[in-house]
C-alpha cells in the first residue's frame, strides 16, 4: 500500500469471524506465530470491519500525521519516505486461522502546503500591449547589475561608472524601439531617396516587436447547411437538372431512395441522381425496418414548380421472393407487420425537367424471424420514348448504363459484355455475372479449384474458356441506341489471344506447378466526346481491346501436402480510357531541345513572367488585365525617376 488507507474484501460468511493486525518485527523481518489472541489496533494502525451477506469489507487506516517536519516540531515526517512497515491480517474462527494476508506499506510524507498563502498575486501584463520584462539585463536580485542602465537597483552614482558603456538593444532595456520603417528613423544610414513616400507615420504603441497592430472585427463564419439553395417562384430561376445532379424535394432536400454504397451496404438516405438508373436490393428484418421518405413528398421539376408522385399500391403474391429466410414458422403469436417490400420509381423527362413521376410500391406482411430482400429501382424514360427499353434522346453513353454487345457470327444477334459477381465462397462454379457499365473502371474475379495432379495444357483451356465466357459478343456498340440491324453502328472487339504460333507455351515437367496459365483478363474500351445534346455530352465507343495476362501457377500446400486441391484466383478487370476529339497540338523544335523553357517540367516559368497578359490567363477579362498592366508600368517608370540622383537634390 501507498496511501494511508486500504480497503479489504473478506469473502464469506464473516459471523463469528475475529480480524486482527499485528506488525512484523523490523530487525530480524519474521512473522509472529498465528495468534488469534490480537486486536484492532497495533500501534498507528486501526483495523474496521463492515459486515455484509457473503462480502465483508476490512479497512486498515494511519493514524499518525503525515506532514514534513518544521524546525522544532514534533509528530511529523523527518524523511520524505515516513511509513516503511509490514503488516499481517489475520481471521480466525474459533481460535483457528481461516485467513491471513501480508502488507507491505511504503507510505511517502504529504507535500501539501499547509500555511498562510499570500493574497498578494504577481499581475503579469499583457505582452500585446507592453513586453514581459522591462530590463531583460536585471539578472540579480536585490544588487545592481554592471552595464544595465535599467536596472532599478542601481543608484546614480554606481550608474556613472559605467554609464557610457550600458547595453543596447532590447537586452539593455529599450525593448520598444522603434523600427526602420517609420518615419522619424529618417536619421539611419544610407536612407534611400524614396524613403519619404514610403515610410509608415504610426506612433510607437503600433510596433512589430510587440505584435500590436489592428484588431479588426471578427466575423462569425457561417457553416453551410448540407443543403443546395435553390431559388423557387415566382422567380423561378432554376434552370433544370444536368446529369448527376440531385434530384430535390421540398424544402431543399434531397429526395432519396434506398442505394448500395461502395462497401456493399444499403443506404437509406441516398439522394437519387438526375438520369441515373439503378436497382438495388438490401436485406433487412422486423427489427432493423425503417420506412423511407413518405409518398406524398413533392419533387422539384427542374424548373421551381413541384410535381406530385403518382403512387399505385399492390400486395406481394410470391411471399419467395422476398422471405430469403425463416428462423421458425409463423404462428399467431409471433409479432408481424406490413410493410413495403419493393418500390419501382418511373421519372418521365424531357430535356433537363421531370415532367411526371410514377411509383409502384408492393406490400407484403414480414414477421419477427424472417429477413427480407427489400428491392429499390429508379428508370429515367424520356417523354419522346415509345417503349420502355430502347430509345434515349442522347444517343450517346451516359455513365452507369450497361455497354451494348452483339455477336455477329450467329442470327440472334444480341450479346453480352460481362463481368463476375462473385457469391458464397467466390468460386467460379457459383458466380454470377454483372453487365461492364459505361465509365466505371471495375475489378473483379474468382477462385478455381484445381488439383496437384492438373494436366496444364488442359488447366489452360479451361482457364481461358472461364474468361471468354463473359465476353459472348463480337461486337460493341458505338453509341447507347445502337441498332442490330446496321453495322456501321458497332466496332469489332480486338481479341489479342494468350497463345498465338509464336510463342512457346511450356507443358510444364514439374508436379504441381503450371506456367503460362492466362489468369487475368483486361478489357480496355476507348471513347470520347463527340458533341453534345442539349448540353449532355455525347460520349462514343471508339475502340475495344480484349487481352491476357499469364501467370505461373504452383499448387500451395503447408509443411505437408495433404489435400490434393488448390485454388486458382483468376481475375477481369474493365478500364475506360478517354482519348481526345482532336489529336493535340505537336511540339514545337523549340519546346523539344530547350526543355529548362518548359513550364510544364520545370519550377520557374519564363514565358509565363508576364502571365497575366498573356492569352493564356483567363482569370479577369483582357481590358482589366490590361489596364492594371499600364498602372504596373507607371509605378516602375515612376519609382525609376524616383531613384535617379537629381531628384534627391531637388527633393533637398
Amino acid at each position: 500500500m501507498s496511501g494511508p488507507r486500504v480497503n479489504l474484501l473478506f469473502l464469506g460468511n464473516s459471523s463469528g469471524v475475529d480480524f486482527s493486525i499485528s506488525p512484523i518485527d523490523e530487525e530480524t523481518g519474521e512473522l509472529q506465530l498465528a495468534n488469534c489472541s490480537g486486536s484492532k489496533r497495533a500501534g498507528d494502525w486501526n483495523l474496521n470491519v463492515t459486515p455484509g451477506m457473503n462480502v465483508s469489507k476490512v479497512s486498515i487506516s494511519l493514524s499518525r500525521n503525515l506532514q514534513l517536519c518544521l524546525p522544532n516540531a514534533t509528530d511529523c515526517c523527518a524523511t520524505p519516505l515516513c511509513v516503511v512497515e509490514a503488516l499481517q491480517v489475520l481471521a480466525c474462527r474459533d481460535a483457528v486461522v481461516v485467513a491471513h494476508l501480508l502488507i507491505q506499506a511504503e507510505i511517502y510524507a504529504n507535500s501539501s502546503f499547509t500555511g498562510n498563502v499570500s493574497e498578494n498575486a504577481t499581475i503579469i501584463p499583457n505582452q500585446v500591449f507592453q513586453p514581459l520584462g522591462s530590463c531583460p539585463c536585471d539578472l540579480t536580485a536585490g544588487a545592481c547589475d554592471v552595464r544595465c542602465c535599467c536596472d532599478l537597483e542601481c543608484t546614480p552614482d554606481l550608474k556613472q561608472l559605467f554609464n557610457e558603456s550600458c547595453f543596447t538593444g532590447v537586452f539593455g532595456g529599450d525593448v520598444n524601439p522603434s523600427f526602420d520603417q517609420l518615419c522619424s528613423s529618417q536619421s539611419m544610414e544610407y536612407t534611400p531617396d524614396w524613403f519619404p513616400f514610403l515610410c509608415v507615420q504610426s506612433s510607437l504603441n503600433n510596433t512589430p516587436f510587440l505584435g500590436y497592430f489592428y484588431h479588426g472585427s471578427t466575423s462569425t463564419p457561417k457553416v453551410p447547411s448540407f443543403k443546395i439553395p435553390l431559388q423557387t417562384s415566382p422567380g423561378k430561376l432554376f434552370t433544370g437538372y444536368r446529369p448527376g445532379d440531385p434530384v430535390m424535394a421540398e424544402e431543399n432536400e434531397y429526395f432519396t431512395i434506398p442505394q448500395q454504397s461502395m462497401a456493399g451496404q444499403c443506404v437509406g438516405n441516398a439522394p437519387v441522381a438526375y438520369l441515373q438508373n439503378f436497382d438495388v436490393k438490401c436485406l433487412t428484418s422486423l427489427a432493423s425496418y425503417k420506412e423511407g421518405l413518405p409518398h406524398d413528398v413533392k419533387i422539384n421539376s427542374g424548373t421551381g414548380d413541384f410535381i406530385q408522385q403518382n403512387v399505385i399500391y399492390r400486395t406481394v403474391t410470391d411471399m419467395d421472393k422476398f422471405i430469403t429466410e425463416s428462423e421458425s414458422l409463423r404462428t399467431p403469436e409471433v409479432l408481424c407487420q406490413n410493410v413495403t417490400f419493393a418500390e419501382h420509381y418511373m421519372f418521365i423527362w424531357k430535356d433537363k425537367n421531370i415532367e411526371q413521376i410514377n411509383v409502384t410500391v408492393f406490400l407484403g406482411s414480414l414477421c419477427d424471424g424472417e429477413i427480407l430482400t427489400q428491392r429499390f429501382t429508379v428508370r429515367f424514360l424520356n417523354l419522346k420514348s415509345t417503349n420502355t427499353t430502347e430509345l434515349f434522346e442522347n444517343p450517346g453513353y451516359q455513365v452507369g448504363k450497361p455497354v451494348r454487345a452483339a455477336n455477329m457470327n450467329v442470327s440472334d444477334t444480341f450479346g453480352s459484355l460481362n463481368i463476375w459477381q462473385p457469391a458464397g465462397r467466390g468460386l467460379c462454379t457459383s458466380a454470377t455475372y454483372t453487365p461492364v457499365l459505361f465509365g466505371l473502371d471495375s475489378f473483379s474475379g474468382c477462385t478455381l479449384e484445381v488439383d496437384i495432379n492438373e494436366d496444364c495444357s488442359l488447366l489452360r483451356g479451361n482457364v481461358t474458356e472461364k474468361l471468354n465466357s463473359l465476353i459472348q459478343a463480337t461486337h460493341v456498340g458505338k453509341r447507347g441506341n445502337s441498332s442490330y440491324s446496321d453495322p456501321s453502328d458497332w466496332v469489332e472487339i480486338i481479341r489479342l489471344d494468350p497463345f498465338n504460333s509464336d510463342t512457346n507455351v511450356s507443358t510444364g515437367s514439374l508436379k504441381g506447378i503450371c506456367p503460362d496459365i492466362p489468369a487475368n483478363l483486361n478489357i480496355r474500351i476507348m471513347f470520347a466526346d463527340v458533341g453534345a445534346v442539349q448540353g449532355i455530352p455525347q460520349q462514343e465507343i471508339l475502340a475495344v481491346q480484349i487481352s491476357y495476362s499469364t501467370v505461373i501457377w504452383q499448387f500451395q500446400c503447408g509443411l505437408i501436402c495433404e489435400n490434393s486441391i488448390s485454388f486458382l484466383p483468376i481475375t477481369a478487370s474493365v478500364q475506360f480510357i478517354k482519348v481526345p476529339p482532336q489529336p493535340p497540338v505537336p511540339m514545337t523544335r523549340f519546346q523539344i531541345n530547350y526543355t529548362e523553357f518548359d513550364c510544364n517540367r520545370n519550377d520557374v516559368c519564363w514565358p509565363q513572367l508576364l502571365y497575366p497578359l498573356t492569352q493564356f490567363y483567363t482569370g479577369e477579362p483582357y481590358s482589366q488585365c490590361l489596364a492594371k498592366g499600364l498602372v504596373l508600368a507607371f509605378l516602375v517608370l515612376l519609382a525609376a525617376i524616383l531613384s535617379n540622383p537629381w531628384f534627391s537634390e531637388i527633393w533637398k
